[in-house]
């Protein structure tokens, strides 16, 4: 006890009691995946709080010289059996939620598990093991400090758990604007609390009521035939009542509120008071209906995409070891899964982090869980270890679509550092694989400012002719891209027979109020796809230098060069008639071998004369200023992922008249070459006159644009000609080459210090990789789902010369990968 008190003491000074703000990590090392489950438990720190496995806490103290640490290890075990259930287990439970990976979504698996859990504290480097309750003896201040800190750190919500408390279950929802000044009519209509039947036809389930006038009416009628027959919406085209309440959802914590006016399920926290006003005590009410989110699963589930792109019909066989580890859903990250699967199937990007794996955690700042080095090499040497690669504990027996489930890993460190401060990524939200890719891309951009990047592998050069009609000559730029954006001309499907037959089945069951005919999908050609993105576009209002005036001209995409890996994105996503996104239910057959040479620039040619380069005037003060524009239209717009500068300009020139004229002008000017430019004023001292950006550039971007292979002063002098618009910048600067190379020459000549000019003296131009344009296919990811906002993604790679199939922490060899089917592709150059 006398060598116990010693230690203790000693080490008492650094022992803290976790405050509010506090980062505790108790749920996973820093390092890697190791958790209290593992078999080694986990170390924490008593002093920093964060966690260290069994392989990484001893180089912890050696580097810090903290010595205490509070281990945890827990071990599973069943629940012991309910001894007066008089049945098996319950069936599995059905998804509720639109959702992955949260409680009541999809594959969700019940909890049939307890932990015994085992606490002590160890001192280093004497490894003294200290039980939780081997206190007794020491001094009452030693004992109760040490104790406090303890609890302190059990009880604390982890870092982990902090980020889950905002998890998105597909069913979040606004608040209504009419919720708080909804007019109801007072004409004694009492609802009773069931038999209820649609005014308009014999429906008697999908009835809505609606909250004004107390009319019963049935819903929608959905694409397959099931729903209502439309009166409800009917009945707000002719009223103008904009809040509708679904009959048989009403229960004590809520029900299916919609408004039609704002087009979507909203939140009515006036709901009780609005029933009661027909009678209706919401206390008192079951709910015997499917709720609007129920349908829409049911929907999906029907539609067969999910069964093929996650190839449930068929028995996979699980595959385990290096390369071939799973990765848990952490609530619709399915997403950031499929994108990392795939980049660390790619060698630059295992040389960058797994294979300097130890220089980076030796490198690494005191606090590792905030260094994105450290938990990229974590992510990748956990997939590619083959550590965590091993089938899920089966205790008990598992469900058939469990099968070849892995513990796989949790990467709950690196997911909320790369959302860290992103209004989506921050968030459990699903989101679009496709922007999360060149999310990631920019922050390895913004963390390979002066070392190896092996975001060159995908970094190509666009080059866009521009012709005006008017005058025949031109105008060629280039731009820095990752990812070819692949359009999908519908007119151009193979089936079109088939489909106009599908369209007519369609019309006549809606018709006769019968079901819908099976689904038909559309066969579009890869070579069409690939046509039209090369094809000429018109760019209606284009300002021309030569003409110095509005003149039409045709724009034309090519590539100045070819990346190693080519990233094809199928443009699947659009908008409908009533400006809801939706996605293209589209087969495309991607060929394995691709050869896009012909798409390769050719430059300014022969006879062609270019435009003259007139640069824009500066905004004097005595221009106008910038007009009073409807920013929560704005907000809107950019919330469906447009440019702000765009929706400031389609809400100017719309005159403040509402979203979908807003978005009219969007869908009407998006090509347009200055569709992402600043606002121009009329008025103002030139065309190209924009308002002035006092801000100066920020660091990011600066060190973007140096990251592509300019100096600091280029990337100065492009962004502050730009308003700091990164994309511009870019392009300002390869179109001004000519006058930086002459800049830098001057610099030199006018007797600049070698280190002054050394920079000057690279070429400009980012570093991109060139060859020949012939590919193979390697990897592709799917989403099932009706938008970008729900669904799934899983991810097929092609590793040994077979296909593999990623869904989350299930790893099987594909026996039909559906490469028809899929949302982004990962083509790599063949070797010469």
């Amino acid at each position: 006890m006398a060598e116990l008190s010693e230690a203790l003491l000693s080490v008492l000074p650094s022992i803290r009691v976790p405050k509010a703000g506090d980062r505790v990590q108790k749920d996973e090392c820093a390092f890697s995946f190791d958790t209290p489950e593992s078999d080694g438990g986990l170390y924490i720190c008593m002093n920093t709080f964060l966690g260290f496995g069994k392989q990484y806490v001893e180089k912890h103290y050696q580097k810090t010289g903290q010595r205490v640490y509070l281990h945890l290890k827990r071990t599973r075990k069943l629940k012991e059996e309910d001894t007066n259930s008089t049945a098996g287990d319950p069936p599995r439970k059905k998804p509720t939620r639109l959702a992955i990976g949260v409680e009541g979504g999809f594959d969700i698996t019940e909890e049939k598990f307890e932990y015994d859990e085992d606490v002590k504290i160890v001192i280093f480097p004497e490894h003294l093991d200290i039980p939780r309750d081997g206190l007794e003896g020491l001094p009452d201040m030693v004992r109760d400090r040490i104790a406090s800190a303890v609890e302190a750190i059990l009880t604390a919500d982890s870092a982990s758990r902090k980020q889950e408390v905002q998890a998105w279950d597909g069913e979040v929802r606004r608040v209504s604007k009419h919720a708080f000044s909804l007019q109801q009519l007072q004409n004694d209509v009492r609802i009773p609390p069931c038999g209820w039947k649609c005014s308009k036809c014999d429906m008697r389930e999908n009835l809505w009521l609606n909250m004004t006038d107390g009319a019963i009416l049935c819903g929608r009628r959905y694409f397959d035939g099931s729903g209502g027959n439309n009166h409800a919406v009917e009945h707000y085209r002719e009223t103008g009542y904009p809040l509708a309440v679904k009959l048989g959802t009403i229960t004590p914590d809520g029900a299916d509120v919609y408004s039609y006016d704002e087009d979507d399920m909203v939140l009515d926290p006036n709901l009780a008071e609005h029933l009661a006003h027909f009678g209706i005590d919401m206390l008192k009410m079951q709910k015997t209906d499917k709720t609007m989110t129920e349908l829409e699963i049911d929907m999906n589930q029907r539609i067969g995409e999910w069964e093929l792109i996650q190839e449930s019909g068929v028995q996979l066989k699980p595959l385990y070891g290096p390369g071939y580890t799973g990765i848990r859903n952490l609530g619709n990250s399915c997403y950031l899964n499929s994108v990392m699967q795939v980049l660390f199937s790619i060698p630059d990007f295992q040389r960058k982090y797994v294979d300097k794996l130890e220089k980076i955690f030796q490198s690494a700042p005191s606090d590792p869980t905030q260094d994105f080095s450290t938990q990229v090499a974590k992510l990748g040497h956990g997939l590619l270890s083959g550590e965590y690669s091993k089938p899920a504990s089966a205790d008990g027996e598992q469900q058939p679509d469990q099968k070849g489930m892995q513990n796989g890993i949790a990467p709950r460190m690196f997911k909320s550092l790369i959302g860290k401060g992103h209004p989506e990524f921050s968030t459990n939200r699903q989101q679009d694989a496709q922007e999360f890719f060149l999310h990631f891309i920019n922050m390895v951009e913004r963390n390979c400012r002066s070392s190896e990047n092996p975001n060159e592998v995908f970094r190509f050069l666009v080059e866009e002719k521009l012709k005006c009609l008017a005058t025949e000559k031109v105008k060629y730029t280039q731009r820095v891209d990752y990812i070819m954006q692949l359009p999908v001309p519908m007119d151009a499907a193979l089936n079109k027979d088939e489909l106009l037959e599908y369209e007519e089945k369609k019309r006549q069951a809606e018709e006769e109020k019968q079901p819908l005919p099976e689904l038909v999908r559309a066969k579009v050609p890869f070579s069409s796809c690939l046509e039209a993105y090369g094809a000429p576009e018109q760019v209606d209002d284009f300002w021309s230098t030569a003409l110095q005036a509005k003149s039409v001209a045709l724009k034309t995409t090519r590539f100045a060069s070819f990346p190693d890996y080519l990233v094809i994105q199928i443009k699947k996503f659009t908008f409908g008639l009533d400006w809801v996104p939706k996605k293209l239910d589209v087969s495309i057959e991607m060929p394995e071998e691709l050869d896009i040479s012909a798409l390769q620039g050719t430059g300014l040619q022969d006879g062609e004369e270019e435009m003259p380069d007139i640069a824009p005037p500066l905004v004097t003060p005595d221009e106008p200023k910038a007009p009073m524009l409807d920013e929560s239209v704005i907000i809107q717009l950019v919330e469906m992922g447009f440019p702000m500068d765009a929706c400031r300009k389609a809400v100017y020139y719309t005159g403040n008249s509402g979203v979908e004229a807003a978005m009219n002008w969007v869908m009407s000017h998006m090509d347009d070459p200055d569709f992402a430019n600043p606002l121009v004023l009329p008025g103002s001292s030139g065309p190209g006159s924009t308002i002035a950006c006092p801000d100066p550039p920020s660091e990011d971007s600066v060190a973007t644009i140096v990251s592509m292979g300019f100096s600091r002063d280029q990337a100065m002098k492009a962004l502050r000609a730009t308003n700091n618009s990164l994309e511009r910048a870019v392009d300002w600067i390869f179109s001004h080459i000519d006058d930086l190379d002459a800049e830098a020459a001057m610099d030199i000549s006018e007797g600049r210090s070698a280190a002054e000019s050394i920079s000057e003296s690279v070429p400009v131009g980012p570093k991109v990789r060139d060859g020949p344009g012939k590919y193979q296919l390697f990897a592709f990811i799917s989403h099932m789902g009706t938008s970008t906002m729900c669904g799934h993604y899983v991810c097929h790679i092609k590793k040994d010369g077979r296909w593999v199939i990623y869904n989350d922490q299930k790893v099987c060899a594909s026996e039909k990968p559906p490469k028809d089917l899929g949302y982004i592709y990962f083509y790599q150059r063949i070797p010469s």
